[in-house]
């Protein structure tokens, strides 16, 4: 069992960045992929990036590869998305999730445990 916690999330003005964090509560927290999706009024949760526990592997979306950033912390339990240059489509709220597999799923079903999100608005 592994509970998540986010929080990093605010209001914003296009061009800034923010630093995301999920905190995990629960014991081997360093073999669970992990991954950070995204979720805007009205429309489906979609992959943002993820990181693997084999090797630190990453995934990105389009949308947001080379401004965001996903790194893991094992020894605080905790995976962090940075991100910058800020767009108003960024708006959303954040969840981590994680999985015990290897492989960087991009669908929310291939992830058993979820935090209750956090925030984003990028205000233009």
């Amino acid at each position: 069992q592994v509970q998540l916690v986010e929080s990093g999330g605010g209001l914003v003005q296009a061009g800034d960045s923010l630093r995301l964090s999920c905190a995990a509560a629960g014991r081997a927290f360093s073999i669970y992929t992990v991954g950070w999706f995204r979720q805007a009024p009205g429309k489906e949760r979609n992959f943002v990036a993820g990181v693997s526990w084999v090797g630190g592997r990453t995934a990105y979306a389009d949308s947001v590869k080379g401004r965001f950033t996903i790194s893991r912390d094992n020894a605080k339990n905790t995976v962090y998305l940075e991100m910058n240059s800020l767009k108003p489509e960024d708006t959303a709220t954040y969840y981590c999730a994680a999985d015990r597999g290897s492989s960087l799923a991009r669908g929310t079903g291939e992830y058993e445990y979820w935090g209750q999100g956090t925030q984003v608005t990028v205000s233009s």
